[in-house]
């Protein structure tokens, strides 16, 4: 029987959380010359040595949760959902990390067997997140076209500052159905990244919230914003991207420092503007963050931590991602997170109150097992943050339904045995019956079957 129409097997369009999840791309280069993954491998699957759980022809289900996509010349690979709760943006960054992990070990593998050479360049990271509200709340100054306008006006500063580097060139806003899509370049330090998303959901949560998005609201809130700066439509999508050109100046080649930004608060650094949003919503910010990457963020917009656009270029790593760093690790050019963790420190920048420096600002991987997937390889030795001793960084409910699936083990519902054989979207999961039919199943009902593995 087909799923469809199984009562016990209901059909659900919608999750019954709010989400988040990221996305990042990466050019691929063959024996340094840069190709097209598709024109190499044809499809994912030739360069992983096991078998996968198929989402579509060029995409996989990864033990780690996520997905690998081969998308328009490039590899992409993609978090799992993860609902929004305390500590989900650094839930969120590990994820992404140890899908970068796994297909750089996958890549490892493939170079020894062939004695090829691979390398992905980092290109670009969306950070997704739901826009879960109900038509009967929604009205003609509450859309979500507006709302990617708002905050195309109100994110790209601070977004500037906590992530981008000397080479990028925009931020981008994307209304997309029930959710809202922010585009930038990737952050190839876990710590900075974390950071960034504590900062981008923080902000986008709390707007959410606000009864109307026209943009007379951040003028009403005595939010700052550079004089003439209007972000243009998207080149290739519906939204919104604000360009370096669209700047008095490239903000992206200007010392972070510098008060050349003329604002409806006076000249202003960029630095300055951006702390000022990110302390309008702080509380949000802190509440889906977990206190290392809060710290960090803050530590950057004060000026005590550097961002990238204090490195004189772009940090080597985005040419090798995956192989400089990996979750648990950090830039040699960022090395200072650790005196966050230090309130002893004699470094002239920080000079923070030791009630605000704290055995809180663990980075959110201190406590994990020294073996888990994605942190490092034997053999190559990894630049880390000090650990000291932290509670783990669980894993979210959504989280371990895709760890399951790629388990390997099958599910028990009734009297019927159920061998997961592909992923459908984000929201659902075929099944195999041992007599061969399908059921289709939704995220949200295998949850509550969490204890049905066997």
């Amino acid at each position: 029987m087909s799923a469809a129409y199984d009562a016990r097997f209901p059909y659900a369009s919608e999750l019954e959380m709010p989400v988040i999840g990221v996305e990042a791309e990466f050019k691929v280069f063959l024996d340094e010359r840069e190709v097209a993954p598709e024109k190499i491998w044809r499809t994912p699957a030739a360069f992983v040595d096991r078998p996968l759980l198929k989402r579509t022809n060029k995409s996989l289900q990864l033990p780690t949760g996520g997905a690998l996509y081969f998308d328009g010349g490039v590899i992409e690979v993609v978090t799992p959902v993860i609902e929004i709760a305390p500590q989900c943006t650094a839930r969120v960054v590990r994820s992404l990390w140890e899908q970068i992990g796994f297909v750089r070990d996958q890549l490892d593998a493939w170079e020894a067997r062939t004695g090829r050479h691979v390398r992905l360049q980092a290109f670009s990271s969306h950070f997704n997140i739901s826009f879960e509200l109900a038509r009967t709340e929604r009205s003609r100054d509450r859309t979500v076209q507006k709302l990617a306008l708002l905050l195309a006006h109100l994110l790209t500063v601070p977004v500037i500052v906590a992530a981008a580097n000397r080479k990028s060139t925009g931020i981008g806003v994307r209304p997309r159905r029930e959710r809202i899509e922010i585009t930038l370049d990737f952050t190839p330090d876990p710590g900075l990244m974390a950071a960034a998303a504590a900062l981008i959901v923080g902000i986008v949560r709390d707007v959410i919230s606000w009864g109307s998005y026209r943009l007379a609201e951040l003028d009403g809130r005595d939010i700052p914003r550079i004089a003439g700066v209007k972000p243009g439509r998207h080149v290739t999508r519906k939204g919104w991207l604000t360009r370096d050109t669209q700047f008095p100046q490239s903000p992206f080649q200007t010392d972070p420092d510098e008060q050349v930004w003329r604002t409806n608060s006076g000249a202003m650094s960029l630095r300055e503007i951006a702390l000022e949003v990110a302390l309008k919503f702080r509380d949000s910010i802190r509440r889906y963050s977990d206190p290392f990457s809060y710290r960090l963020l803050f530590s950057v917009l004060r000026s005590e931590t550097p961002s990238l656009l204090d490195l004189d270029d772009r940090p080597a790593a985005y040419d090798d991602v995956g192989r400089m760093t990996r979750w648990g690790s950090v830039l040699p050019e960022l090395q200072n997170f650790a005196a966050l963790m230090d309130d002893a420190s004699d470094s002239p920048l920080l000079t923070r109150r030791r009630v605000d420096v704290d055995e809180k600002l663990d980075p959110p991987w201190t406590g994990e097992r020294s073996d888990r997937r994605g942190i490092g390889r034997p053999g190559r030795e990894r630049r880390r943050v000090p650990a000291f001793p932290s509670r783990p960084l669980t894993r979210s409910a959504y989280e371990k339904v895709f760890l399951k699936l790629a388990s390997g083990e099958r599910l028990k519902i009734g009297g019927e045995l159920l061998t997961p054989v592909k992923v459908k979207g984000w929201y659902h999961s075929i099944f195999r019956t041992t007599g061969g039919e399908e059921r289709m199943l939704s995220i949200d009902q295998l949850l509550k079957y969490m204890g049905s593995w066997v």
